[in-house]
């Protein structure tokens, strides 16, 4: 997850890029590009597993367009904003997304516009709404400078397990009501890094709604804690895709298998995989995002809510 050794593990890995770069003769501002586009990565390709099957191809019609706006939404414990993309028209499927440690910004704006263009009803949310209001940071370097850092963290202590179960269902029984949401179909919710952690919270709140979960690099999914997220895979009645960073998976390589073992157990189908990626590879605005593979990431999730949805 998002803490000291996350990102001193990170800033090595971007400097070991940097470094290979320069012994091929590209420049500093080089480097730095293919770190965040994810030209930098030197994997071999990984075969697509097989848990979640992709969907039959076909050709896809032109994206739909979409139209977004900011949102305000009554939870028990306050008022949440956010921002809510669709389709321009039409009801569609319901996704529920949580942003990372430093929040919602215009990456996430961006990524849910994106998913909306594949014809789903957005929410990305600000998961810390009870200490600020928007905007917090405004990008994902802002909260690695030690300022950033200072103003995060009291407004990351205040939020419980509770408190995320409690907004999960206000959030979720939001979306049932908008117009462009079809509350026919199961809703989703996706998360990345401390945002994985509450799909699985939402998923738990309400089990009647939430159809898939999606964690990107998710810290803290397994942990002693009763409440500890994969704990709560009895309660969910969703298929999950979780999406495992390489250094993350060093860290703790137990993590993916009591993951698998805890899926197993309450017959929850899931594909859970390690990425050849830094933890955050597919926030955009990351100094470590990897295109090459949070395009995999996403294919998955894709494929996912198609069967699922």
């Amino acid at each position: 997850m998002c803490d000291e050794s996350t990102e001193a593990e990170n800033e090595a890995y971007a400097e070991r890029v940097r470094l290979s770069r320069r012994e091929l003769g590209m420049g500093a501002g080089a480097a730095l590009a293919a770190v965040v586009t994810g030209c930098a990565s030197t994997h071999a390709p990984v075969q697509e597993p097989d848990s979640i099957p992709a969907p039959a191809n076909a050709e896809k019609a032109a994206p739909p367009e979409t139209t977004g706006r900011a949102v305000t939404i009554d939870t028990p414990d306050g008022t949440a904003e956010a921002f809510f993309v669709t389709p321009k028209s039409g009801k569609h499927p319901g996704v529920l997304m949580w942003p990372d440690v430093a929040g919602l910004r215009d990456a996430y704006r961006t990524t849910a516009t994106r998913l909306a263009s594949e014809g789903y009803a957005v929410l990305a949310v600000n998961q810390y709404y009870r200490s600020a209001k928007l905007p917090l940071l405004t990008t994902f370097s802002e909260w690695r400078t030690e300022e950033g850092k200072k103003k995060i963290a009291p407004m990351r202590e205040a939020i419980t397990p509770e408190g995320i179960a409690r907004d999960g269902a206000a959030f979720a029984a939001w979306l049932d009501q908008q117009k462009e949401v079809d509350a026919a179909r199961k809703l989703a919710t996706c998360g990345y890094c401390m945002g994985g952690p509450f799909t699985f919270r939402t998923a738990a709140a309400v089990p009647k709604r939430v159809g898939v979960v999606a964690s990107f690099h998710g810290g803290g999914l397994v942990t002693d804690e009763p409440a500890s997220p994969y704990a709560l895979l009895p309660q969910i009645k969703a298929a999950a895709l979780i999406c495992i960073a390489q250094n993350d998976d060093e860290r703790e390589p137990e993590v993916k298998t009591k993951l698998r073992q805890a899926a197993e157990g309450a017959h929850v189908p899931a594909e859970i995989e390690v990425y050849p990626a830094q933890h955050g590879f597919c926030t955009v605005d990351s100094p470590v995002y990897d295109r090459r593979q949070a395009e995999r990431a996403w294919a998955r999730m894709l494929a996912t809510f198609e069967r699922y949805l």
